[in-house]
């Protein structure tokens, strides 16, 4: 449990570092491949005896594709972040992202099997659902703007709705294929750097910001190898909805540190629906 919990401190931490480091969404999100592939080149190196008994073709295809899903999940998050907001975009992104991978342990996995483990488990999504519904709702009597920016819904659903398919994708892919961890790290960050170049290209992707953003790989690569660490011991659904408990830090950290406006009622939103994602991955947790 321990272990599952420290990439909610890193990934939570992420959008407030990209956010002060600036830069476009393409930019950030290769400059942050960049510092993850240096991550994981440090953590192949710590656990080399490992990655060289566990390397496959079989791991270096499914690290790569899961990079690439990877690179589509965050790059389209920090298009939403641009779009409505940290404070609304993680939130959202959140209980989407636990949604459906908690529906990926159920259907793919079989991780929950007993009439209590399922009627826990659908309370928990429930509970999910009502608490992304409320930080997505406005306040009607007043035009607010996050961080000096006009929400533009439009773009912010449907980059969250790729972001979702890239991070379920990412994750799933792994546990589906029964991988060694260790030895995926690398062929994934050359997987997360291949798709983020994709998008960057042709789109300034050689400036100071995407350089700037290479410290936010370092906090992605350290979520991510401890989320994969996680998923042997307490299974997918727990150690993914652990991970994303760092909505705490990125959606008011994002409102206190880095500016964006929100209404008394829009607070009020926000902080229920928090916190109804947050016990809604503690349900889970306690499957």
């Amino acid at each position: 449990m321990l272990i599952a919990l420290i990439p909610a401190i890193a990934w939570g931490s992420v959008g407030l570092v990209s956010g002060k480091l600036g830069g476009s969404a393409n930019q950030q999100t290769l400059g942050m491949t960049w510092g993850a592939l240096l991550f994981s080149l440090v953590t192949t190196i710590i656990f080399w005896n490992n990655v060289v008994a566990h390397s496959s073709l079989k791991v270096i295809f499914v690290g790569i594709i899961s990079g690439l899903f990877w690179s589509l999940g965050q790059n389209q998050q920090f298009h939403s972040m641009k779009a409505i907001g940290i404070s609304k975009t993680v939130p959202l992104s959140t209980g989407l992202q636990l949604f459906f991978n908690a529906l990926a342990g159920v259907v793919v996995f079989h991780e929950w099997k007993t009439i209590h483990q399922i009627s826990i488990g659908t309370m928990a999504l429930v509970i999910l659902i009502a608490g992304a519904t409320l930080t997505s709702l406005r306040d009607r009597r007043a035009q607010t703007a996050t961080a000096g920016l006009q929400e533009d819904w439009k773009i912010g659903t449907r980059a969250l709705a790729l972001s979702t398919l890239g991070y379920v994708g990412y994750a799933v892919v792994v546990n589906l294929a029964n991988v060694d961890t260790k030895a995926m790290v690398l062929p994934q960050a050359f997987g997360m750097v291949i798709g983020a170049s994709f998008f960057a290209f042709g789109k300034d992707a050689f400036k100071k910001e995407s350089f700037k953003n290479i410290a936010t790989g370092f906090l992605w690569g350290t979520g991510n190898i401890f989320m994969f660490l996680a998923i042997p011991l307490v299974g997918l659904a727990i150690s993914y909805s652990f991970s994303q408990m760092g909505i705490i830090i990125s959606t008011f950290g994002s409102i206190l540190f880095l500016g964006e406006q929100k209404t008394k009622r829009e607070m009020i939103y926000i902080t229920i629906g928090s916190f109804l994602i947050i016990g809604g991955g503690i349900l889970l947790s306690n499957i």
